[in-house]
């Protein structure tokens, strides 16, 4: 189950396909935000079941700003699409 901090991929809704970091986890449902479309302001409330980890996490530092989440989060995807098996 992703935690604070991990970066996971949106697999329902307007937003699938997207890659979103773990602000906040509740039992089942969690905040992400990605820095563009869902700021760290207004984070988007997801059901657990429509997210799927990755097995990348990122820093409190790289995420403390809606500049630094959208460049960690374009390195991460990058990483994702290298190690994706699809």
């Amino acid at each position: 189950m992703p935690e604070k901090g991990s970066v996971v991929l949106a697999t329902a809704g307007r937003d699938a396909g997207g890659l979103y970091v773990v602000l906040e986890r509740a039992e089942k449902e969690c905040l992400l935000a990605d820095g563009k479309k869902r700021r760290l302001s207004h984070p988007k409330r997801k059901n657990l079941r429509h997210v799927r980890a990755t097995a990348q996490r990122l820093e409190p530092q790289q995420y403390a700003a809606d500049r630094r989440l959208r460049r960690a989060l374009a390195q991460a995807a990058h990483r994702y699409n290298d190690t994706d098996p699809e």
